[in-house]
């Protein structure tokens, strides 16, 4: 379990001063951040390229080690602990499919290699197929298939190994406004059927604001804020906040109502 705080929120993950410099470059990539992930939560990490989210995702998985600062996880230090022992998954971008194996054996790899999971690997693929509406499509090679439907395969791979904590690096940004509605409604059912909690990084105020139990917006290497939607829609915490989140946000609200107040008078 993790830690238990006053107000009865356990803690899943903890990061405490986290600081990244690449040597090679003259700022920091993230600047002393702390911050806590509730067991369950859906937490997004918002903010422009460039800002360092990606930094953060890529230290809590392990694929980066921070220059300083520590990370626990239910309690216990995992700052150096190997990517296959945090017990974290992680959703890429670009998917990052094996173009070779068909979908079966992409969401079947990790679990036919571990001898503990290779004697049930057939069926947890099988359910896991059927939930993201993928059977058909069982036998096809990722070439094949549309990028939502990829972003379902990578989703159902990360899920085979049972995370309790899934990482999402920009899952969306390379698919269409109705696909990305509709991976947005799997996400969200990801969360309340398989109990787990969510990391996800984004550039875009309208997936942080659906999406999200609590938003951590981020400027260039530092946390501006951190709260509800609620929060940082009625207090931005400072003017980059108000103009990054909640002015462009009202910009999109506006244009949409503009579209459809367009199309109600052409009616």
């Amino acid at each position: 379990m993790g830690v238990l705080m006053n107000n009865e929120q356990t803690v899943k993950l903890s990061v405490q001063h986290l600081t990244k410099h690449y040597d090679n470059e003259g700022a920091n990539a993230i600047e002393d951040i702390s911050f806590d992930v509730f067991d369950g939560e859906f937490l997004s990490i918002l903010g422009p390229s460039g800002c360092g989210k990606s930094t953060v995702i890529k230290i809590l998985i392990g694929l980066l080690a921070p220059t300083s600062g520590r990370i626990f996880k239910d309690g216990q230090d995992i700052t150096d602990w190997k990517i296959s022992k945090r017990g974290m998954g992680i959703v890429f971008q670009n998917y990052a499919l094996f173009e070779n194996m068909t979908v079966r054996q992409n969401i079947e790899f990790a679990l036919r290699l571990n001898k503990e999971t290779k004697p049930t690997a057939k069926a947890v693929t099988d359910d896991l197929l059927d939930k993201f509406n993928l059977t058909e499509h069982a036998d096809k090679k990722p070439s094949n298939l549309s990028g939502g439907q990829q972003q379902r395969v990578a989703i159902a791979r990360t899920l085979a190994m049972k995370p309790d904590l899934i990482l999402f690096d920009e899952p969306m940004s390379a698919l269409d406004a109705s696909t990305r509605l509709e991976l947005c409604s799997e996400i969200k059912r990801v969360q309340r059927e398989f109990h787990t909690t969510i990391v996800y990084i984004t550039h875009d105020q309208e997936e942080a604001f659906s999406l999200s139990d609590r938003i951590m917006v981020m400027s260039t290497a530092q946390i501006r804020q951190l709260g509800t939607p609620q929060e940082i829609i009625n207090h931005p915490a400072d003017d980059y906040v108000k103009s990054f989140v909640c002015d462009n946000l009202a910009k999109k609200i506006d244009s949409l109502n503009a579209i459809v107040g367009g199309g109600n008078d052409k009616a």
